[in-house]
């Protein structure tokens, strides 16, 4: 029996009820179809893409064709399933006119849920104008792995009283601008607990401890797929690329051996086959 798909209003009665939730990546049909059978309610398509699945370095060379060529079959795979459509790096920063744009294209040819767009404050009144016409908008604050360079790189936000402070105002301004739910990354705890309580919509936090409404994380870090590295955050619940690798070197002995393929593994009618001559 297919599980109840998550709507937006959802969002904050599972908030206002400490109903917790989950949150995972995928960025084509088969992994959205195995994420779709399992009980997770959220998959968002990220431009994390850019680094698990085109091997960049970090998300910023991600285009708006790459999200929406990746999301178009992320949404025919998990039908069950909220997904959400991530912004990437210069689709939606230069101009409220430009966001605007950007996040109905890809509203209308993906059929995603929503979307997600990085920034506090400086965001919110573009925010609020996207809400205002109608755009579902879920933002993120924290780490913010398109501006991870003029962060310091990839490492915690809000490890000083200015910068948790600066934190807490981004989500509330964030919040008042309208969207329906924020993602929280990579902070101290104490933060993350600080901010979901400041707010009434949900938080969603990667790498920002246990008192979140929410955990997110990377499908391909958590299932020990993507080998290049692990964020403190990460729990691998399963070594699935421990496991493909076995699989293939096993494929690879039984083909040199000649093991495989077996009777059972070929075509055994007979046939006549024809002499060609020469």
């Amino acid at each position: 029996m297919s599980k109840r798909k998550m709507t937006i209003p959802d969002f904050r009665t599972y908030k206002q009820e400490g109903k917790k939730f989950a949150f995972t990546t995928a960025y084509d049909y088969t992994m959205a179809s195995i994420v779709n059978d399992s009980d997770v309610e959220i998959i968002l398509v990220g431009d994390s893409l850019g680094m698990t699945m085109l091997g960049y370095s970090t998300t910023v060379g991600v285009t708006m064709d790459d999200m929406i060529h990746h999301i178009k079959p992320v949404v025919r795979g998990a039908p069950d399933t909220f997904i959400v459509g991530d912004m990437p790096f210069g689709s939606y920063q230069e101009s409220t006119e430009q966001a605007i744009h950007n996040a109905s294209r890809m509203l209308m040819e993906t059929n995603c849920d929503c979307i997600k767009l990085e920034g506090g404050a400086v965001m919110a009144p573009t925010i609020r104008r996207m809400v205002d016409v109608g755009i579902p908008v879920m933002g993120h604050i924290g780490l913010t792995p398109q501006s991870a360079i003029s962060l310091g790189g990839f490492r915690v936000q809000g490890g000083t009283p200015e910068t948790a402070a600066k934190i807490l105002q981004d989500a509330k301004a964030l919040e008042q601008a309208g969207v329906f739910s924020i993602v929280l990354e990579c902070v101290p705890a104490v933060l993350g607990k600080a901010v979901t309580e400041s707010v009434q919509i949900p938080i969603l936090g990667i790498g920002a401890g246990p008192d979140v409404d929410c955990q997110i994380l990377i499908l391909h870090d958590m299932m020990g797929m993507y080998g290049d590295f692990k964020p403190k955050f990460v729990k691998q619940f399963a070594h699935i690329r421990e496991d493909m690798v076995a699989g293939l070197n096993e494929f690879h002995k039984e083909t040199l051996s000649g093991e495989f393929p077996t009777p059972e593994y070929s075509y055994n009618k007979k046939v006549e086959i024809p002499d060609l001559g020469d």
